[in-house]
């Protein structure tokens, strides 16, 4: 009996999660990309020059773990790091012509992911359902 388990918002956001992410990580395979490498490229296709440390704040992430992620991005050849123009310390970020194409391709692929994921939703209720959820996470 999982009728307790089914009252809490964590459990059930969890169960969501688990069907988003495995179709999610199928549908980027034929890209090579995981999550975080997703994350990372389309927060910099979105936000050319971003930095190293705005990344950690908006994904969440420790910078050593993304240290990591951004040299094996740059080592396929989708992201640049260049000398931040106002902070000597640190690198603005920017995709290459090949990461921008890749994203294009990705940020499509995982859009119309969403909507065959959620398709039990109303589209203005997979809009609420966002909103709700990026209320409980952002405070």
């Amino acid at each position: 009996d999982a009728s307790f388990l089914q009252t809490l918002v964590g459990f059930n956001a969890r169960m969501v999660a688990l069907k988003a992410i495995g179709a999610f990580l199928g549908r980027m395979a034929p890209y090579k990309l995981r999550i975080v490498d997703f994350s990372i490229l389309s927060i910099v296709h979105h936000n050319p020059g971003v930095t190293s440390r705005q990344l950690c704040v908006t994904l969440n992430l420790l910078p050593p773990n993304l240290v990591g992620k951004i040299g094996g991005l740059e080592r396929r050849g989708l992201l640049l790091r260049h000398p931040h123009p106002l902070d000597r310390r640190a690198q603005s970020l920017q995709l290459t012509a090949e990461g921008q194409a890749l994203m294009r391709e990705a940020e499509k692929a995982a859009s119309q992911l969403e909507i065959e994921v959620s398709q039990a939703l109303s589209a203005a209720e997979r809009r609420t359902l966002i909103r709700l959820l990026q209320k409980l996470y952002q405070g």
